[in-house]
């Protein structure tokens, strides 16, 4: 079997992380730069295509790779088009062809989602574990799916979607259109929005998961609300799904909380009264994405 280095691109909306990984899987290089922002879709497009230019530099002459690269945001599987993605510039634009035919060569590249899942099913928290769910929880709130050690995309390329599962058709607006998606519940955008709702006060979600833990009475009861809807967002996830094992990830998944009250509220949600699905923090930190952007070309 012909081993091959591996080029692995996680695309954010603040950050474009690259890495290179030697034919044993070592790391070699990395390298963090900012995404543009202000310049649209082509200032986005060149600077990924710099950025790999950059670190196939790394390769040794004559050796092979391959590029995988993870978006925030999917690719449409007729039209080859990115959709629903958070940053914004890509949506409707031929991303994939783009870099392909600048780079001349192919590109691998999934939802940012499906990469964390995906590594974290591969070398993190959910090793060993057929089917895994995975779920970012930080500004926004989204989910991807790996089976047997692979990322799986769906028919339409939005397997795992659940960020945009609408659970109350009264909830606040949702950038995606719908009213009360997961993610409006269940994200750290999501909360404090529903808490300067509520209260008036313009408070972030580590000052309200603070005030939690110090018994202030307003957010004591908008972090109990949250730990239900997550309950109930994942609680009738596992009742569809039935996954082996559910990893976090995202700046939320460091609330201990979670993985306590928030498992019980599972629990009390799921069909199966006495569910066995294991809820892991994630091993792999932020890096999970541009590993598992790097290991799609495997």
């Amino acid at each position: 079997m012909i081993q091959h280095y591996k080029i692995g691109i996680d695309l954010g909306g603040t950050k474009t992380e690259a890495l290179l990984l030697d034919p044993h899987g070592k790391e070699m290089y990395r390298k963090r730069t900012p995404t543009p922002k202000a310049d649209g879709y082509d200032a986005v497009l060149h600077a990924v295509h710099r950025v790999i230019l950059e670190t196939a530099g790394h390769v040794p002459e004559g050796d092979s790779f391959t590029i995988g690269i993870g978006i925030p945001g999917m690719i449409e599987t007729q039209t080859r088009v990115v959709h629903n993605a958070n940053t914004t510039c890509l949506i409707g634009k031929p991303f994939q062809s783009d870099l392909e035919r600048l780079l001349d060569r192919e590109v691998r590249m999934e939802n940012d989602a499906n990469c964390f899942t995906f590594a974290e099913t591969r070398a993190g928290a959910a090793k060993g574990y057929r089917l895994v769910f995975g779920i970012i929880m930080g500004t926004g709130c989204g989910g991807g799916i790996a089976m047997d050690e692979k990322p799986w995309s769906g028919n339409h390329g939005i397997a795992g979607e659940w960020g945009h599962f609408s659970v109350d058709p009264q909830g606040m607006r949702c950038f995606c259109g719908n009213r009360g998606c997961v993610e409006t519940k269940i994200s750290g955008s999501g909360v404090a929005a529903a808490f300067l709702e509520n209260y008036g006060k313009k408070l972030a979600m580590h000052d309200i998961l603070e005030g939690y833990r110090e018994g202030e009475p307003q957010c004591t009861e908008a972090f109990n609300q949250f730990l239900d809807d997550f309950g109930r967002c994942l609680g009738g996830l596992i009742s569809v799904l039935d996954p082996d094992a559910v990893v976090l990830g995202g700046g939320l998944s460091n609330i201990d909380e979670l993985y306590t009250v928030g498992v019980e509220k599972v629990r009390e949600y799921a069909f199966h009264r006495h569910i066995r699905t294991p809820i892991l923090r994630n091993q792999l930190g932020d890096s999970a994405g541009v590993f598992g952007a790097a290991w799609l070309g495997v």
